[in-house]
């Protein structure tokens, strides 16, 4: 009776004991334990981390998947496209005249004018006998041409000056005063002034208006910098020494991607249109270069007489087709392009 006395009493202080342990701090329960036993180095997989790392995510791929989830979008990015290749593979086509000649009837020697659409000219011909179908895809390459050139300065310069406009402040000053300057001379004199003091020509229409065009792509830019210019991660980057160009490569032009493309895709129907605006008031290309700014004045004159209105509905045509379609590729693509609307 005693040692089964004795035994239950020690197994009670055991319990008594471990209970205490569970008490005491980790520090206190584990101070005595040799440093061999408290401390183990942690072992490392390569494959592991580079895999727990990994992400199929892609910007541009992430932007194509939302863009040609828009079917309208699609739809007219197949339009614009077909417009641009056929507008340039035109003049290869068998059986294509010339925009220039002028058609004489070959019985009577008598200028083929005014010929009705559907004949043997498709578009039928202006009030001299060139065919108006030819004219109209020449003048499309030409306003095209004209279009694109603009565009392209206007993304390259706009998108320069705004950058520093709105992230160096010590050009801040520079760059208002300049853009207060072009700003206040009205486009529309720019334009004249221009086209009164150099050759009337495709080049003097582009000199023109990259003259002035690019001032509110830059304006807008800028506007865009200001707002994230100060944002943490360009904090951070100035702080652990970043170069400018490369924060303003790296941190804030990928954000404007979809900004800039956007102010892209109207640059090209606004150039367009300020091409057929400087013809329509007379002082644009000369008539011996087709251009849809020269078939829209012509076609205007003719505007009073029912039967020949179809000289200013076929270039007005093509000339909605690519300004419609632009604008909404555009937009579609500005919105595929901002991060907020990737899926994944």
């Amino acid at each position: 009776m005693i040692s089964i006395r004795h035994m239950k009493q020690e197994k009670l202080e055991d319990a008594l004991t471990s209970n205490l342990k569970k008490q005491l701090s980790p520090y206190e329960q584990y101070k005595d334990l040799p440093e061999e036993e408290l401390f183990t180095e942690a072992s490392t997989d390569e494959k592991d981390a580079e895999r727990g790392g990994y992400s199929n995510y892609s910007y541009w791929g992430a932007t194509f998947r939302a863009f040609f989830h828009n079917k309208i979008a699609v739809f007219f990015l197949i339009v614009i496209i077909s417009v641009l290749v056929f507008t340039f593979v035109q003049p290869l086509l068998p059986n294509q005249r010339s925009p220039k000649t002028i058609y004489n009837d070959p019985e009577t020697g008598i200028q083929l004018i005014n010929v009705q659409p559907g004949s043997e000219f498709w578009f039928g011909t202006n009030s001299i006998g060139q065919d108006l179908w030819a004219r109209c895809w020449a003048g499309t390459r030409t306003s095209l041409g004209i279009g694109f050139a603009v565009a392209a300065f206007e993304a390259v310069v706009g998108t320069l000056v705004g950058l520093l406009w709105g992230y160096v402040r010590k050009m801040d000053t520079f760059f208002t005063e300049l853009y207060n300057i072009f700003d206040n001379i009205p486009q529309t004199l720019v334009l004249i002034l221009i086209s009164y003091i150099m050759n009337p020509g495709v080049g003097t229409i582009i000199f023109a208006l990259c003259l002035t065009g690019w001032i509110d792509m830059a304006r807008f830019i800028r506007n865009m910098v200001v707002i994230i210019r100060d944002r943490d991660y360009n904090l951070a980057s100035r702080c652990l020494g970043t170069t400018t160009p490369r924060i303003i490569t790296k941190n804030l032009l990928p954000y404007l991607v979809s900004v800039i493309t956007l102010r892209i895709a109207l640059a090209v129907p606004s150039a367009i249109g300020n091409e057929v605006f400087v013809t329509y008031i007379g002082i644009g290309l000369p008539t011996d270069i087709p251009s849809l700014g020269n078939l829209v004045q012509a076609g205007r004159l003719l505007m009073s007489q029912p039967s020949l209105r179809y000289q200013l509905l076929f270039p007005v045509l093509i000339l909605a087709t690519i300004t419609i379609s632009l604008y909404i590729v555009g937009n579609a693509f500005a919105d595929a392009a901002d991060p907020k609307n990737h899926l994944n």
